[in-house]
């Protein structure tokens, strides 16, 4: 109601005591009737005290709400006073504040719970610390889940020196790269050998830095890739002797057969074993190349690495293949720009990295219409990208995974050993080679390198 408002009943009260006041001066001057007057003036005074009493209630109200805020209380309530006070409004908004952010702060708890929880399933492992802005107090560990103790064979910590002194190896695995980086790590956890791939995260939040360290077991990943790759190796090496050695061995015995229990060979007979014989050294050939061919992918020299350029290492290939690629009505084309890149690389492996490529695509242009090769490249991100495209027969997806195992082929004549070669080299320079392809579209290989310098000419 009205007379309820806080306005009404504040100017009432001033009201009414000023009224007082003059009362009570007016009666102290003209009158002697101090029993009226002493009581007038107690009257004016619980007037006064009653106001303040009413206007500090309400700064009380409002210290507790913004204590509440402050603590996250959600459990004051203002439901009462809303009803009876008067500042209806005021109370409600108190109310509906307070709730508000009760239900912020379970949802925040829900999903951290969620987050924990998914943080323990993941089978990688994750250490978070927290820096503390004083340099005395020690780094705390916020988070260590599950396989992180496994992984490390450690209990859950509060502080990382104390893990640090516990896997001493690791502690310093992490330091090197503690500003932000990865690594793959070998240690000895438990007087047992495990093969980590580290990487440390830099992070700032709330005014406090924030280290989260990412680690997992790639021991085991490593040995199923090197056994998959062994025994394609092994399949395809099976596959290459038996195909020298069956007809070798067959002929062997045919030969044996002619010449058994004779003690000359008639002219005949010399025709008979002749064939066989030029088959055997064939194969025998074929089987020895075959080895050289192991043995050259098996053997690349270290790589005599100097300042590149680009520009110029294309012109090389232009000179070396333009011939070649011409004689097969292949139109080859190399971009040239104004501006020179250097990179540090050996320049008779990049050469032969990139004639094995324009090899490839020459031969993958075969009864192709308007056949043609570009090799163009560029610098982005500090790393060169030198790129052959045909618009060949290209890779389909199922031979996607299989063209850098050795000696695997999709030609009759092939050795299969271009691309591995190929990325061989790239591993020696501490680069890497891409390849994407749109068969009879567009197949493209890329060398990347890392660029040490960038010149514009003038």
């Amino acid at each position: 109601m009205f007379y309820q408002r806080f306005t009404f009943r504040v100017i009432a009260g001033l009201l009414l005591i000023n009224l007082c006041v003059i009362l009570l001066i007016y009666l102290v001057i003209t009158t002697r009737f101090w029993f009226t007057i002493t009581g007038l003036a107690i009257f004016t005074t619980l007037m006064v005290y009653t106001l303040y009493g009413y206007m500090n209630q309400l700064n009380q109200d409002i210290k507790r709400f913004r204590t509440a805020v402050n603590t996250r209380d959600h459990t004051l309530a203002f439901s009462k006073k809303a009803a009876r006070s008067s500042f209806p409004e005021l109370y409600v908004t108190f109310e509906e504040i307070l709730r508000s952010q009760k239900n912020i702060q379970l949802e925040q708890d829900a999903f951290f719970q969620l987050t924990q929880t998914i943080l323990q399933q993941i089978p990688a492992g994750i250490i978070v610390l927290k820096e503390n802005q004083q340099d005395e107090k020690p780094v705390e560990i916020s988070l260590l889940n599950t396989a992180a103790a496994d992984l490390l064979q450690t209990p859950s910590y509060t502080y990382w020196h104390r893990l640090a002194e516990r896997n001493p190896e690791f502690a310093a695995e992490v330091e090197a790269v503690r500003q932000g980086g990865k690594r793959f790590v070998a240690l000895t956890v438990a007087d047992k050998k495990v093969q980590l791939s580290l990487e440390v995260v830099p992070l700032q939040l709330y005014q406090h830095n924030y280290s989260i360290i990412y680690f997992q077991n790639i021991k085991d990943e490593i040995e199923s890739k090197e056994s998959e790759a062994w025994n394609r190796l092994v399949g395809v090496i099976s596959h290459e002797i038996l195909n020298s050695i069956t007809p070798i061995s067959s002929l062997s015995d045919t030969v044996n057969s002619l010449i058994a229990d004779k003690q000359s060979l008639n002219a005949e007979d010399l025709e008979d074993i002749r064939p066989a014989i030029q088959t055997i050294r064939r194969r025998s050939e074929g089987l020895l190349d075959f080895v050289k061919d192991y043995r050259l992918i098996a053997e690349l020299p270290a790589p005599d690495l100097k300042p590149l350029a680009v520009g110029e290492t294309l012109q090389h290939i232009k000179v070396l293949m333009h011939p070649f690629a011409a004689g097969k009505q292949i139109r080859l084309q190399i971009e040239q720009t104004s501006a020179k890149i250097t990179f540090s690389a050996d320049l008779k492996l990049v050469e032969q990295a990139l004639i094995n490529l324009v090899t490839n695509s020459i031969h993958a242009l075969e009864g192709i219409k308007d056949p043609h090769i570009l090799i163009d490249y560029k610098l982005e991100g500090r790393k060169v990208y030198i790129t052959v495209t045909d618009n060949g027969k290209g890779i389909t997806a199922e031979h996607m995974d299989k063209i850098f195992v050795p000696f695997f082929s999709t030609r009759n004549q092939g050795s299969g050993i271009g691309l591995t070669i190929t990325r061989n080299i790239m591993k020696m320079h501490s680069g890497t080679l891409e390849v994407s392809s749109i068969p009879f579209q567009q197949t493209s290989f890329t060398l990347v390198f890392n660029a040490i310098e960038w010149k514009s000419v003038n």
